[in-house]
């Protein structure tokens, strides 16, 4: 799964132009989400979901022709990501905001940031911009960096390999060799990274658990994924 993030002043055209990359990687056959950040509250006031949470629920759900969560509290960025590549099987996750962010990003105003990789004014964009503007974050584009240093992508750090994806130095084959739209460990709400040993060794040992069991007598005929969550409490 690959994050671009759009950043820029207010009123220049962000939220525009996150719609046009989004409907451009859909057309390319891609699974998407967005996650757009916001200073103020997303429930407006005297709304049925903002009264729950006024009443003093944490966690409020919508329920219809969607679904949507609300937090009371705020969660940080790496555990918003990681709960959406994991419920949706996402390619793309674009967000709209978080300039502090350490993703490839793409800006509608004149700002200095190491991970701009495009600067766009989205008043003049074509269809043949647009076009090459998504080649781009199909290119620079990258996943959640875990920190490991572990050498795996063929750099010497973490940092390095970041440096080279957005300067377009290396091929969209070259990845993160520690993420894992496979395997997720969270521990006290802190997401821990694993290493590929140990993260083949948990799901291996996990599904061979699973496998053993009569799941059909359940309702469930094939195994697509699997999640297991302990208190201990």
């Amino acid at each position: 799964m690959k994050i671009i993030s759009v950043i820029g002043l207010k009123n220049t055209g962000k939220t525009t132009l996150v719609t046009k990359i989004v409907k451009e990687l859909v057309k390319r056959g891609y699974r998407i989400g967005t996650v757009k950040h916001s200073h103020h509250g997303f429930d407006l006031p005297g709304k049925d979901t903002w009264k729950h949470k006024e009443a003093g629920a944490e966690l409020v759900v919508g329920s219809g022709k969607g679904t949507f969560f609300s937090f009371a509290d705020d969660m940080e960025l790496d555990t918003i990501l990681n709960l959406m590549k994991f419920s949706k099987n996402l390619d793309f996750i674009v967000l709209e905001g978080f300039k502090h962010a350490k993703y490839a990003k793409i800006s509608t105003s004149d700002l200095n940031d190491d991970y701009i990789i495009a600067t766009v004014n989205v008043m003049n964009i074509d269809e043949d911009h647009l076009k090459s503007l998504v080649d781009l974050i199909e290119e620079r584009s990258y996943g959640m960096i875990q920190e490991l240093n572990c050498k795996k992508c063929g750099f010497e750090n973490c940092n390095e390999y970041i440096k080279e994806k957005l300067s377009g130095s290396v091929t969209t084959e070259v990845e993160c060799k520690t993420e894992s739209d496979q395997v997720l460990l969270k521990i006290n709400d802190n997401m821990i990274p694993l290493n590929p040993f140990v993260r083949s060794f948990i799901e291996e040992t996990i599904t061979g658990m699973v496998n053993s069991l009569k799941t059909e007598e359940f309702g469930v005929n094939e195994i697509k994924k699997i999640e297991l969550l302990i208190r201990n409490e």
